[in-house]
């Protein structure tokens, strides 16, 4: 077997492929995309499954192309919608675009002067120069209605199925200029393979069909799974619904970091194999080692750090860490002052909140400012019998009345964390 398809069968991320796509890999060095669309400023962690599909693929000596559709992101992929997307517009996407391929550059080696060195390129570049008339006489001709209907993401639309509202033109063209794509990736980069997810396969045949009719050339699809979790439901959103980013100012690498942690034991053994570049025998003993022990978590806190240093970077991850031990006591004040806003709000969420003037933070009685300027305490004599049993924590540290808060104390620059017996949190921003 074919050492990159046996890699992508023992991780659990192979689903279908076309006959000869096997003996194509084994008889050279085969260029291959994926695409990617600018649906929004980030990809998020659904798309790591396709980024590390193209990283396997450049580790077994193939070149891999990220495409970033310009072109296609302006219609949409109708593939597992139910809806038609709002389209964008030309700014937005372009920012979109600018954005993604800064993104996809840190998850593979664009070093130029190796074989399977990998390429950006923008489906844009080839399209915004092609006619209408020009698109419908050379490309359109050449694929059938009747094949375009039979396609499942195509029929489960126009018949309605899963509450789907129809399909407008714009969206059935979607395959044809995905298959165009192919097409010119083929006769430009030699590109004779299209991975992607289970739900493309109609879209990447219609790109081989094309191939083989247009150029009487002959090209391959290969597809993975779409990833749930164990139990079926969603994978990548929070319970609200939100998506989990690859951007750190869209989630904190804290954020990302808790995601993979707080993974399920049945998740994290799929897991690891889906999204960590682990050996099978790394893995298996791992997965060993928590089945002996699993209130320990080794497998999903492996999980987490692999991910979150391939995602953010090593630094990334142990502050992570650092502020996930804050919660359970194991850390210093020091590791709270140097934690950024965006994490130690993360790490604090729902917890009560007061303004107050910097200097009557910096230069005010401890007493005074938990109890009358805060709120936190309902009375200076609370205060008092709080701080005298030594019942008040100030960043994770036990304080008294004669306690003075210097600059050094503000996480950030800006907050204290006040802290009654064990669970009762409370946040002054000094402002």
């Amino acid at each position: 077997m074919n050492a990159f398809i046996e890699e992508l069968k023992w991780r659990g991320l192979f689903a279908d492929m076309m006959p000869g796509t096997e003996e194509q890999l084994n008889k050279e060095i085969t260029t291959a995309y994926i695409g990617f669309d600018p649906t929004a400023d980030s990809l998020h962690i659904g798309s790591l499954i396709q980024i590390k599909i193209l990283a396997h693929f450049q580790q077994h000596g193939h070149k891999p192309i990220a495409l970033v559709g310009g072109a296609t992101g302006m219609i949409g992929d109708p593939s597992g919608k139910s809806s038609e997307r709002n389209a964008l517009d030309e700014e937005t996407l372009n920012h979109y675009v600018s954005c993604l391929k800064g993104q996809l550059s840190q998850f593979l080696k664009f070093d130029g002067s190796e074989a399977n060195s990998a390429e950006l390129v923008n489906n844009y570049d080839w399209m915004k120069d092609f006619s209408f008339l020009e698109f419908i006489r050379e490309i359109g001709k050449n694929i059938t209605v009747n094949y375009m209907m039979a396609k499942e993401s195509v029929k489960k639309r126009i018949t309605g199925e899963g509450g789907a509202e129809g399909m407008s033109f714009t969206e059935f063209s979607y395959q044809l200029l995905q298959g165009y794509d192919f097409l010119h990736l083929y006769k430009a980069k030699n590109v004779k393979l299209q991975m992607g997810g289970s739900d493309q396969w109609g879209n990447i045949t219609t790109g081989t069909e094309l191939i083989r009719r247009k150029v009487q050339g002959e090209a391959f699809a290969l597809t993975v799974p779409l990833i749930t979790k164990a139990d079926g439901s969603k994978f990548g959103k929070s319970e609200a619904g939100e998506n989990y980013w690859l951007d750190a100012k869209r989630t904190s690498p804290y954020k990302f970091y808790q995601f993979w942690v707080n993974s399920t034991d049945a998740d994290a053994e799929r897991f690891i194999k889906f999204y960590t570049f682990l050996s099978k025998e790394e893995i298996e003993n791992l997965i060993e080692d928590h089945q002996t022990a699993p209130h320990e978590r080794k497998l999903q806190k492996k999980l987490a750090e692999e991910v979150t240093i391939w995602v953010h970077s090593r630094e990334e991850y142990e502050k992570a860490v650092k502020a996930s031990e804050i919660l359970f006591g194991r850390s210093t004040a020091e590791d709270l002052v140097n934690l950024d806003e965006a994490t130690f709000l993360e790490v604090f969420e729902g917890v009560p909140q007061k303004e107050i003037a910097k200097e009557d933070v910096l230069e005010g009685n401890i007493i005074e400012l938990i109890s009358e300027k805060s709120g936190f305490l309902k009375s200076k004599g609370e205060a008092k019998r709080e701080l005298s049993s030594n019942a008040i924590s100030m960043n994770k540290e036990k304080i008294s009345e004669t306690y003075e808060v210097a600059e050094k104390d503000l996480i950030d620059g800006k907050f204290l964390l006040v802290q009654k017996g064990k669970k009762n949190y409370f946040i002054i921003k000094a402002v």
